[in-house]
């Protein structure tokens, strides 16, 4: 509790890594602060942009997948912005995309995983079991898994 009169001492600030080079896209960014406060603050279009390039999807089925209706999708790519929650799902298939491409020894292998129907996930893809958090969670799991050598 702040007293009147008194001085706040010097807090640290965040310190977030900054990238060189024009990948400085949010999907790519390990640092947690980092990613919560751009998801907050909702995430410029170009981040789908560059998801959709990543995942090899049209924007029509990438906005499917994050719950964004065609004409609404129209409206965020001409104010150029996404809202909070879907800047939040997809950072969720950001996550999942990363995880791939290091389970499986690639981004080809990865997309290719992500977009195949498997028994695992009752017979949908991995991408499409993976529009709810629990969902995504047990595709992680299962690329877990799948790192690890467990028979699954």
């Amino acid at each position: 509790m702040k007293q009147e009169g008194a001085e706040e001492p010097d807090r640290p600030k965040i310190r977030y890594r900054t990238r060189e080079t024009p990948s400085d896209s949010v999907l790519r960014e390990p640092e947690a602060a980092y990613i919560v406060e751009r998801v907050r603050d909702g995430l410029p279009f170009r981040e789908f942009t560059a998801m959709r390039e990543m995942l090899g999807l049209t924007e029509d089925r990438l906005g499917q997948l994050i719950g964004i209706p065609k004409a609404t999708l129209h409206r965020r790519k001409k104010a150029m912005h996404l809202e909070r929650s879907e800047s939040d799902r997809l950072v969720r298939y950001g996550r999942l995309f990363q995880r791939a491409t290091a389970a499986l020894g690639g981004e080809a292998a990865a997309r290719s995983w992500l977009s195949a129907p498997a028994i695992a996930f009752h017979d949908e893809t991995p991408l499409d079991y993976a529009d709810t958090e629990i969902g995504a969670r047990e595709v992680e799991a299962l690329l877990g898994r799948l790192e690890h050598g467990v028979f699954s």
